[in-house]
């Protein structure tokens, strides 16, 4: 019976300390005394009267302490705008009415050697988000690879897929429905 008297206070004794080594609250930044406060001072900004103050350091005084890691320059978006083109439901295959839109858009990248393209593939919202997204990807992807086939060097032409998660349209129409199944074209410069 003592020993068991006895684990049962060692078991308490051990949750108790590790219980309140994990109620410390840290006083926050904001909160500190400055270095330099009398000890009055300190009392009066929450700090104990035998508390040796704590410097902080603000990410300003931070920023001017650590040289500025050179930034790679940043793209732009370019004013130039290229209409979207759209897709048959559940395909991925580029119709004959948007090839003189990749065409159009060929055409100006081998003029802008410093622009890129970035293609956004995007779905209505039939399907699950999985598909959609895979379908989109696949919009973005056959796009991309006529550009390639017209000359463009693909480094050029970033593809990526939203889904369905970017509509143009909300409505429960096939009209709706042919609005958001497109690639579109995000014209870049710079990186």
């Amino acid at each position: 019976m003592k020993r068991l008297l006895a684990a049962l206070l060692i078991v308490l004794g051990i949750i108790a300390v590790t219980g309140c080594a994990q109620r410390k609250v840290a006083q926050a930044p904001e909160q500190q005394a400055p270095a330099g406060m009398t000890a009055e001072e300190r009392q009066k900004a929450g700090a104990a009267p035998g508390e040796p103050s704590k410097e902080t350091v603000t990410e300003q005084q931070l920023a001017k302490a650590q040289p500025a890691a050179p930034q790679p320059p940043a793209e732009k978006e370019l004013p130039t705008k290229i209409q979207d083109i759209h897709f048959d439901f559940d395909r991925y295959d580029v119709r004959d009415d948007a090839k003189p839109v990749l065409k159009e858009l060929a055409a100006f990248l081998s003029n802008n050697r410093a622009a890129r393209v970035i293609i956004e593939g995007h779905c209505d919202d039939r399907g699950t988000d999985e598909y959609n997204l895979a379908l989109g990807e696949r919009r973005a992807t056959a796009a991309k690879e006529y550009l390639v086939s017209l000359g463009i060097p693909s480094n050029r032409i970033e593809t990526v897929s939203y889904g369905e998660e970017k509509p143009l349209c909300t409505e429960g129409t096939e009209e709706c429905w042919s609005k958001n199944r497109r690639a579109h074209f995000v014209l870049v410069e710079g990186k």
